[in-house]
């Protein structure tokens, strides 16, 4: 490639460093750029232990990379989109009894559209992140390819199945290839500040992942309270708020019982939890919808894939079945455990992203 004008998403994790450093060495002019999305409180913010990629902290350590590696800074202040497009949603899906990814909505509404924007007013070639994650151009089909990182254990394609074939274009995941030894071992190697950081595992704006404590910060009409009950509508407790509650979760239901329970369901408009037992939980069909389309224009009749219905969970064989422009129904070869409304379905051909959508309704 020859020298082209890049901006990097540079989070201040050890991947978007490595991720600037590889590409100003490749002879780009590499421009990093800190995605101002969400302000924790100052002393969450310098924590040495924070295991998230928001606050000040994490643009000190962007800024020294930057300073090291002789690149241009910027920070993009995009919380009002953030609080737009990312929380205002993730408050109304719990609020409706479902579990949302933001970091999904996070990549498909500000890492790649409004960082996007910034990047043409740069006048930049493309946007690069950190992601384990690689593009690829397929010559056969005219079509740009999301595929799997090279470290499995590490691999986030499953976070970005809503990128269009626009974005993919003028995207670049310099990491994709590697291994996350590899590149903690290059920013060593580089003497980079964040050689040896804590990965981000949390949600940037939700500290301790107290989702509840959040919740009931930022909508407490939420905390209206409710029954739990069986499948027989046998009443079994009470609850303080269904945004407590996710499909598949066994602590924190408050009920004495012989055998273990499991939340199996949540009726929002009753504000009623139904629980069971863990076999109770295996289901084989899902409705989605909101489908995105990578690997494929269009899908015209049912297709086996391998299929994700949550990012830690182990991909399964599925028949995909369209039913509309955006909605299509899955159903698995063999039952999968606490299928979860608000989750993501990501399907997979190998190490190809074939598309994926938002998990709507569960079916027996």
């Amino acid at each position: 490639m020859d020298r082209k004008r890049i901006v990097v998403a540079m989070s201040g994790g050890v991947d978007s460093s490595v991720a600037a450093s590889l590409l100003k060495e490749q002879g780009h002019e590499v421009i990093g750029v800190t995605m101002n999305l969400f302000s924790l409180p100052k002393e969450i913010c310098r924590e040495d232990n924070l295991k998230s990629c928001c606050g000040f902290k994490a643009t000190e350590d962007a800024h020294r990379v930057a300073m090291a590696l002789g690149i241009s800074h910027y920070v993009a202040d995009f919380r009002e989109y953030f609080e737009k497009k990312v929380i205002a949603n993730f408050l109304e899906e719990y609020s409706r009894g479902r579990t949302p990814n933001p970091c999904i909505r996070c990549n498909q509404h500000i890492k790649y559209k409004v960082l996007m924007d910034k990047a043409k007013k740069l006048k930049a070639d493309y946007i690069a992140t950190g992601h384990h994650a690689r593009v690829d151009y397929d010559a056969d089909t005219g079509r740009y390819l999301l595929k799997k990182g090279k470290d499995k254990e590490k691999d986030q394609s499953y976070f970005l199945y809503p990128l269009t074939q626009t974005e993919l274009s003028q995207t670049l995941m310099p990491i994709g290839d590697l291994t996350k030894k590899e590149v903690r071992e290059i920013a060593r190697k580089l003497g980079l500040p964040v050689a040896m950081k804590p990965e981000s595992q949390e949600i940037c704006f939700v500290p301790q992942n107290r989702y509840a404590q959040f919740l009931e910060s930022r909508m407490p009409e939420a905390l209206r309270s409710g029954l739990i009950v069986d499948l027989n509508n046998r009443v079994l407790g009470e609850h303080r708020g269904i945004i407590h509650f996710t499909i598949g979760q066994r602590k924190g239901l408050g009920i004495a019982a012989s055998h273990p329970l499991y939340v199996l369901d949540i009726d929002a408009e009753k504000d009623t939890i139904i629980v069971g037992a863990n076999d109770q939980l295996y289901k084989k069909r899902l409705l989605a919808s909101q489908i995105n389309l990578i690997s494929l224009q269009k899908l015209t009749e049912p297709i086996v894939v391998r299929a994700k219905i949550r990012y830690k969970h182990e991909e399964a064989k599925a028949l995909v079945t369209p039913l509309g422009s955006e909605d299509v129904q899955v159903e698995f070869e063999k039952p999968q455990r606490a299928i979860t409304p608000g989750q993501a379905v990501v399907f997979y051909d190998g190490e190809v992203v074939m598309g994926g959508g938002i998990i709507d309704r569960v079916l027996a």
